[in-house]
């Protein structure tokens, strides 16, 4: 036994006048015991506070009950290391807590695994069917009902029932609004979705299934992105089913999709626009290099939310991929199908990673081409174009081509679902015959966007992790610009300014590690 721990045992046991160190003790020697039994000391626990610390961390346990010391972040950190999940960020503004089933993999297993949804969609998708189908699989209701709650929507609840679609059960889960026709834009709903501080990776997954499906609207009806205002999507159960769905992903531990060839249905579909040919024109849109059918039921049976939601996680399409099934989840279509089950059946279960030991994030793809005969004028265009179509990164660099001219190898990373429309924009805004891909593995630190308040003004600081550890944090670049031009100082001083109260911020709260998985946009 570490002596640091039982050092003085009278003295610590009868600690009257600090009385929240005698829980301290407690839970670190409790940490020390389990960290050595699991010969990990340093996997998830952090390093033992010292009382001083705990002292200043824990104050307010003095008028707290034993349950709530039972959800301390001291505790919670010991409880993760004997066999549950505790998902918390280390920042008083984001204290989500999200349970995972995919803390029974076992930690000394050299073949790591990850958490595998496979989207059935043999009837299609829809918003409420994926969280009916997450339900169905094991998703607490409550929970995700208790973090929606943080958007500050108004008037509406969430319930689900157990119902009968051709020969399969399934669960049916339906939002009830008092809110009359509503529009909203993409800025309002993001705000909505980062003030309300959702666990990050479900945050991060909310925003950018709503920017996908913001992004083909704004293709469809040729305008900015800006200017797009949702219809139907914009109402309180499209926004709760959205963004329920990347909590109730979040609550079972998924790390990566794939899916299924989408039956869209036929004939046409009553919506805001009137009546549409299905799919309908937001649906194709995002629909672009997906294999789609239709079985010839005229129906809709892929809506533009079950779209977004499949496209924009999904990063290969393709029969049921080999994995350890763990929990199956059928999800019902408000519509009772003659011809076949309106459900969308998801399957969980683990697969390996390609390498042992080692985790790969969700391959990209690499666009290339080679021009000798285009303007640089027009290249910064098309990198400006690029970027905000969705790429995640766009570079070039110079080579010697044919005939002796100097000329550009341009590479453009993106995710599967943008591989199309972006070769599009390469053959309509530069001066090439052609294009090569070829898919890539990468590695991506977990991130997030911590706001801190400085003397200027608040300044989001972009956190990366390693395994729970801070590793690089930086401030946002356009917060400071604009902060820097507002105020008439140096950049350089808003930018030094952020830095520093991020580090005063961390330095003043309890060590907290941060699961693996927090993963926002990168351009790696």
């Amino acid at each position: 036994m570490n002596p640091a721990i039982i050092e003085k045992p009278r003295q610590r046991v009868k600690n009257r006048r600090h009385p929240e160190l005698n829980f301290w003790y407690a839970t670190q020697a409790i940490a020390f015991l389990t960290s050595s039994l699991s010969g990990a000391k340093d996997r998830g626990l952090g390093p033992l506070q010292s009382p001083t610390r705990a002292i200043r961390n824990n104050r307010k346990l003095q008028k707290t009950n034993a349950s709530a010391i039972l959800q301390s972040s001291t505790f919670a950190r010991v409880r993760t290391k004997i066999g549950v999940h505790v998902h918390l960020t280390a920042f008083p503004a984001q204290t989500s807590i999200v349970f995972s089933h995919s803390s029974m993999r076992n930690p000394k297993d050299p073949m790591k695994t990850l958490r595998h949804a496979y989207l059935d969609c043999f009837s299609g998708i829809s918003g409420d069917m994926v969280l009916g189908a997450l339900v169905d699989a094991g998703a607490d209701l409550g929970a995700i009902e208790s973090e929606l709650r943080k958007l500050g929507l108004e008037g509406w609840t969430i319930s689900a029932e157990k119902v009968k679609r051709g020969q399969i059960f399934a669960t049916q889960v339906k939002v009830a609004s008092t809110e009359g026709h509503h529009h909203r834009g993409l800025s309002i709903i993001l705000d909505r979705i980062d003030k309300g501080h959702l666990v990050p990776r479900a945050a991060e997954r909310a925003r950018k299934i709503f920017t996908r499906l913001a992004e083909a609207e704004a293709k469809v009806h040729q305008m900015p992105i800006e200017q797009v205002h949702f219809h139907e999507v914009g109402a309180v159960d499209s926004i709760v089913d959205i963004v329920g769905a990347a909590i109730g992903f979040e609550l079972l531990g998924i790390d990566e999709f794939s899916c299924s060839p989408l039956d869209v249905g036929a004939g046409q579909a009553k919506t805001a626009h009137g009546l549409l040919p299905v799919p309908a024109p937001a649906t194709a849109e995002l629909l672009k290099g997906v294999p789609m059918y239709t079985s010839g039921i005229a129906k809709e049976l892929v809506t533009p939310t079950g779209a977004a939601i499949a496209t924009t996680l999904a990063t290969r399409y393709s029969e049921i991929p080999q994995m350890t099934l763990s929990a199956i989840g059928y999800g019902a279509g408000s519509a009772d199908l003659t011809e076949k089950a309106n459900v969308l059946r998801i399957l969980i279960g683990e697969t390996a990673v390609s390498e042992p030991g080692e985790h790969w994030d969700a391959p990209i793809t690499v666009i290339e081409t080679n021009v000798d005969d285009m303007s640089p004028q027009i290249y910064g265009y098309f990198v400006e174009r690029a970027l905000a179509a969705g790429a995640l990164d766009v570079f070039s660099a110079p080579v010697q081509m044919k005939k002796n001219r100097p000329g550009l190898l341009v590479t453009i990373l993106a995710e599967s679902a943008k591989v199309a429309p972006l070769i599009d924009l390469v053959f309509r805004e530069t001066t090439t015959l052609g294009v090569r891909t070829h898919e890539v593995r990468r590695k991506i630190l977990d991130r997030e966007f911590v706001p801190v308040a400085t003397p200027f003004g608040e300044v989001q600081m972009k956190v990366s992790r390693m395994n729970g550890t801070v590793l690089n944090a930086t401030p946002e670049y356009e917060d400071c610009q604009r902060i820097a031009a507002q105020k008439g100082i140096p950049l350089k001083q808003v930018m030094a300014a952020a830095t520093f109260e991020f580090q005063k911020q961390t330095e003043s709260l309890p060590h907290r590690t941060k699961p693996a998985g927090s993963k926002g946009a990168a351009n790696g």
